[in-house]
């Protein structure tokens, strides 16, 4: 029997680079809820403390926002970009 773990992204995220290839990627090929999954998952391999700091928020607020059932307005999405070292953009 093979033993697994469970994958979390976040641990693969070594790099600003690795970082913003994931994004971009979720922005082009996933849906908005994917994307804001990514968002979510880049602040925690990031820091989510740290990113809510950057944005201005608490670190509760964040996480809410972010959250599976959460609706985050352009606004914070755009934040949290910000935040990561990212800006948004069309191409």
């Amino acid at each position: 029997m093979i033993k697994t773990k469970p994958l979390h992204i976040e641990d693969y995220l070594e790099t600003e680079n690795d970082i913003r290839e994931f994004l971009k990627d979720m922005a082009e090929n996933g849906t908005a809820e994917e994307f804001i999954s990514s968002l979510n998952t880049v602040a925690k391999a990031k820091g989510m403390k740290d990113i809510a700091k950057k944005m201005g928020v608490s670190r509760t607020s964040l996480y809410k926002s972010l959250a599976e059932n959460g609706n985050p307005h352009y606004k914070t999405i755009n934040k949290v970009v910000e935040a990561l070292g990212c800006k948004l953009a069309i191409v």
